[in-house]
């Protein structure tokens, strides 16, 4: 009865003109009804991922899932983040809003914090701006902290970026010294943004090497002690300005090649031996044509001498006409 009661007086509620104030309430309430379906059909969806939080006691609230939907933003992922932080210890560290933050530039937020709870454990300095950082200028966060951690070694020279199997370095006696170097490196994560890479650490150590065979005084004392090399390369200090630092250096090989002194003092004998050459064979030349231009020299004063010598029957000739030279011949009798 009470309900056929409640039934009639809707209908005659119904026939009756509804007044604004009505309209207004029923169109708020409509509008409420469905944005909470929404929301609980939203909700049904991450209600798993809240309940998992909730009982990590990595609690995030329903309300903040169903916003990350709709930021499209994978739920799931801070989630799973938010847990690991929270078992490590590092809740206060690194916050949701932050790693939704992290997520949409494009960040790696897992592996973000796989290095800021590796970097925890082994008391490495890391906060998450400089973790994130790290990770959006495109380096490996967790390897660099887990080279800080366990160290890494480099071979100089690189076979797999270098043409040549060694450093080659020739000693103050020309006697020439082929190397090979292993480098022990760990990350230095405060030049790890904008610090130089692997390349210039190679290339520097190459260099040192290279200048501290070259100062010694004789090859026999760099076979007799290599380390002498690694100490006056690490004196130099390589690791500035780098994303690395260095821990030792260690020459695993070193040989004998070219006497490359005497190889040059030949060449050099044999280029001395060829401008000697030049010299002589220039000084040949002129001596040659001074003696032709000697030559030209006496067939021209020949040819002045018969000139003169064909003078003086004409000379003689133009007397005998005068009369001069019969008048001398009868004087001197």
């Amino acid at each position: 009865m009470t309900a056929v009661f409640q039934w009639l007086m809707l209908a005659q509620a119904a026939a009756e003109p509804m007044s604004f104030s009505s309209v207004l309430m029923i169109s708020l309430a409509t509008i409420f009804g469905l944005i909470l379906l929404v929301f609980v059909l939203m909700f049904a969806t991450v209600a798993q991922l809240w309940f998992r939080a909730w009982m990590s006691g990595a609690s995030i609230g329903p309300v903040h899932l169903v916003v990350m939907k709709l930021k499209r933003i994978n739920p799931e992922v801070i989630v799973d983040c938010r847990i690991n932080a929270v078992q490590a210890g590092l809740a206060g560290e690194m916050s949701t809003m932050a790693m939704e933050s992290h997520m949409l530039a494009g960040g790696r937020v897992p592996l973000v914090v796989r290095a800021m709870i590796a970097a925890h454990r082994a008391q490495i300095e890391l906060d998450w701006n400089t973790a994130a950082a790290i990770d959006l200028a495109g380096r490996n966060v967790l390897e660099a902290v887990q080279t800080s951690v366990r160290t890494k070694v480099i071979d100089c020279p690189d076979p797999a970026r270098s043409a040549r199997p060694t450093l080659d370095g020739i000693a103050k006696d020309g006697i020439q010294l082929k190397a090979k170097a292993r480098v022990t490196v760990r990350t230095n994560i405060s030049q790890l943004i904008g610090g130089a890479t692997e390349e210039t650490v190679i290339a520097r150590v190459g260099e040192g090497i290279v200048s501290a065979i070259g100062s010694c005084e004789t090859h026999k004392e760099v076979l007799a002690n290599p380390m002498l090399i690694a100490k006056a390369v690490l004196a130099k200090g390589l690791d500035s300005q780098t994303a690395y630092e260095i821990v030792s250096i260690d020459i695993a090989d070193i040989d004998v090649g070219d006497n490359v002194g005497a190889r040059l003092q030949a060449d050099q004998a044999e280029a001395d031996m060829r401008i000697a050459r030049a010299h002589a064979e220039e000084r040949r030349a002129a001596a040659v044509a001074h003696e032709q231009e000697m030559r030209a020299l006496t067939q021209e004063n020949q040819a002045q001498v018969v000139l003169s010598e064909a003078e003086v029957p004409r000379a003689m000739a133009g007397a005998y006409r005068r009369g001069t030279l019969r008048k001398a011949e009868d004087e001197s009798r």
